[in-house]
């Protein structure tokens, strides 16, 4: 398999396994793509403008599904502190918890990987990974 298909898999196999980890959680309302929206929602909020950037949404696209999160309860609309005009998106105490066990099915999710080419390797492929990416969002591809 070429490099960049090799690398579409792994990002592809990693976001399943994490949402069967948050599903196997008792999160089962949700898709991958919420995720997506929530590691851009911790830890301060943002904006719906700001969300559908991340995304890669319109406004409007975006809007929609911070209504459905604010309606399953895990984000809720605050008033901005900086602009009167603009809503602060944040997650909710079940937001948070959803967070979480993202991040702990994140974590067995590699540990496959460490076991495989042990924690001096996974590190190193960690951080060459991290200069590749240049901290680009982290988005569903829809």
């Amino acid at each position: 398999m070429a490099l960049t298909a090799t690398l579409l898999a792994a990002a592809g196999e990693l976001t399943q396994r994490i949402h069967d980890g948050v599903v196997s959680r008792g999160f089962d309302d949700l898709r991958p793509a919420h995720g997506f929206a929530f590691t851009r929602l911790a830890p301060d909020g943002a904006t719906a403008t700001e969300l559908a950037a991340h995304l890669g949404v319109t406004k409007q696209a975006a809007g929609q599904f911070v209504d459905e999160l604010v309606r399953k309860g895990y984000v809720e609309r605050r008033s901005h502190p900086d602009d009167a005009r603009a809503r602060l998106v944040v997650l909710t105490e079940r937001g948070w918890a959803c967070t979480r066990a993202a991040q702990e099915a994140a974590a067995e999710a590699v540990r496959p990987w460490a076991d495989r080419l042990g924690e001096e390797r996974l590190r190193q492929l960690a951080g060459d990974l991290a200069g590749l990416a240049h901290g680009g969002p982290i988005r569903p591809l829809w």
